[in-house]
């Protein structure tokens, strides 16, 4: 089983990217977003519980988010491996994955990180929020946002460099050639499908 983290601050392409990984490696994407909104809408034990958070506003606790990616992986027991997206974003995210992952007799294969200059997440961003209607269409928002995302994920692409399982991938090229380099590193581990 090949297990892959797309890393990326926002507006650097991981939708896109994660779209093109599924499709020619025939992984199971893994959004903790999609995810919880699944497990509140089917009413099971584990949605019941991030719905009490959600609906505060808070967020949903850590153990409650490894139980349902948990819960998924069970469910596709003869996939070919995972692409997380959107998790783990803290290191003690990123520990709790790896714990669950070694008890289901696996792990994080690799990291990819997209690495785009900021000036050019900003005119992605704001250029995606003129035309989505997205709230996050303006500059001051957008670098906040930005800069929440290095500081809360240093940590996680630190612990996965040390284990020796961090790439840094340049996405500021065009989305073919993105993939093309992404894919060059995938092919070290799984071939495409």
């Amino acid at each position: 089983m090949f297990n892959l983290i797309l890393f990326g601050p926002p507006g650097s392409g991981k939708g896109t990217q994660s779209e093109n990984v599924v499709k020619t490696y025939r992984l199971q994407h893994i959004s903790t977003g999609d995810l919880l909104r699944d497990e509140v809408t089917r009413h099971t034990p584990l949605g019941v519980e991030a719905k009490k958070y959600m609906d505060q506003g808070l967020l949903v606790p850590d153990e409650v988010v490894i139980g349902m990616i948990s819960s998924k992986i069970d469910e596709l027991p003869d996939a070919r491996g995972f692409i997380f997206d959107g998790f783990p974003r803290t290191k003690a995210q990123a520990e709790a994955l790896d714990k669950l992952l070694e008890f289901k007799n696996t792990s994080i294969n690799l990291v990819l990180s997209l690495e785009v200059p900021e000036q050019q997440l900003i005119d992605r961003l704001v250029g995606r929020g003129a035309t989505s209607g997205r709230s996050d269409d303006n500059a001051e928002v957008i670098t906040k946002r930005i800069k929440e995302y290095h500081t809360k994920t240093a940590a996680v692409a630190s612990h996965y460099a040390e284990q020796g399982k961090l790439e840094r991938v340049k996405g500021d090229n065009s989305i073919e050639d993105t993939f093309r380099l992404l894919a060059k590193q995938i092919d070290k581990y799984l071939l495409p499908a």
